[in-house]
């Protein structure tokens, strides 16, 4: 399955955050995501996401670790945490600056462990340094130490952004769930269809 740009424009919607109105008027545009799409890479112009305000560091740090929480059969990670990443941080510069800041941090103990740039760490060593950092257990804190930043700014929002998208809810199966709107196919299912085990 491969995300896509659209993928990323509908999580944003989902948290209000959609570029001052740019991410919906594309999505009117184009039409609404559909799960597995492949429509749209992400726009390079000046106004476009990939400027909107991530240097390239803290972009190929985003990137390597969405690679290490998404599941192996997902693809076009780059243009879905640019367009998702970028339309997050735009109009909240308390957020950016704190997303850069854990992300330098995290790049930082990277070079200091195992002499490298996080982003050109293999993935598996990029997952056992999020785990040896105590991330995966970690709660989310804006202001706590790194295993809490890392976790409130970095892994809770891209996996938002992951499972929110029609591309990831269709991989584990959320991306229409009984009882909510739709189409037909969702409303015909009855909660005999949720698999339980």
């Amino acid at each position: 399955m491969r995300l896509s740009r659209r993928d990323a424009l509908a999580a944003l919607a989902g948290i209000g955050a959609v570029g001052g109105g740019a991410g919906i008027v594309e999505l009117a545009a184009r039409g609404p995501p559909v799960a597995g799409d492949d429509a749209g890479t992400v726009d390079a112009t000046p106004d476009g996401p990939a400027s909107a305000g991530l240097d390239e560091d803290a972009r190929a740090v985003l990137v390597a670790t969405a690679e290490v929480l998404y599941p192996s059969a997902v693809t076009g990670h780059e243009a879905f945490v640019d367009t998702y990443v970028n339309g997050r941080v735009r109009g909240d510069p308390d957020h950016r600056a704190g997303l850069l800041s854990a992300v330098a941090e995290l790049d930082a103990i990277a070079r200091d462990w195992h002499s490298d740039a996080y982003p050109e760490l293999a993935r598996e060593t990029r997952d056992r340094l999020l785990r040896d950092l105590g991330v995966d257990v970690a709660d989310p804190n804006p202001e706590g130490p790194i295993s809490s930043r890392l976790r409130w700014y970095v892994v809770n929002d891209l996996l938002y952004a992951f499972y929110t998208s029609p591309t990831g809810g269709r991989l584990v199966g959320t991306e229409n769930p009984t009882g909510y709107p739709g189409g037909t196919e969702s409303y015909q299912r009855g909660p005999e269809a949720l698999d339980d085990g």
